[in-house]
This record gives C-alpha cells, structure tokens and sequence, in this order.
C-alpha cells in the first residue's frame, strides 16, 4: 500500500504537479484539519466509474438504513473526533 502523506493546502496547491505525478496519497490539511484526500489511481476509467458507482450505493444504503444525514455520516470520519460508541 503507498504511503500517505499529510501536506497543508498552501503546500499542496505549490507543488501540485508533483504530487499528482506521485505514487503517495496526501491528505490535504486546512489549519490543522484534513479537508480531503488525493489517492492516486492506475487509470483503468472503467473500473474507476465501477468503484465510484459502488461507494455512492454504499452511502445510500448507510443513509437509508441508519436515518442519518450526509453530513452526521461525513462526521463519522472526522478525524479530530472519536468513533461513535
């Protein structure tokens, strides 16, 4: 698995090009925060949309299953926070 790195978005939006190119996933930080991830893909487009198409059923079924909203789920995986109990 590649390593992940953790870069400010300064830092990230300066060397873009490099990390792009890169093998590594950066978790992208706003004042201490991760506001998102670039995971760097082999570009197989078919199996992209296939994956893509799988997490968006996996949201939806979470969300109807649970009751919760987007965002209580997207708080799930707030990094500052713990997991529920």
């Amino acid at each position: 698995m590649p390593k992940m790195k953790n870069v400010g978005v300064r830092e990230f939006r300066d060397r873009a090009t490099k990390y792009l190119a890169g093998p590594e996933i950066v978790a992208v930080n706003r004042h201490g925060r991760v506001i998102g991830f670039y995971v760097p893909l082999k570009r197989d487009e078919d199996e992209v949309r296939r994956a893509v198409a799988r997490l968006g059923q996996a949201v939806e079924q979470v969300l109807d299953e649970t009751g919760m909203s987007e965002e209580e789920l997207a708080g799930i995986f707030d990094m500052r926070r713990p997991l529920p109990g």
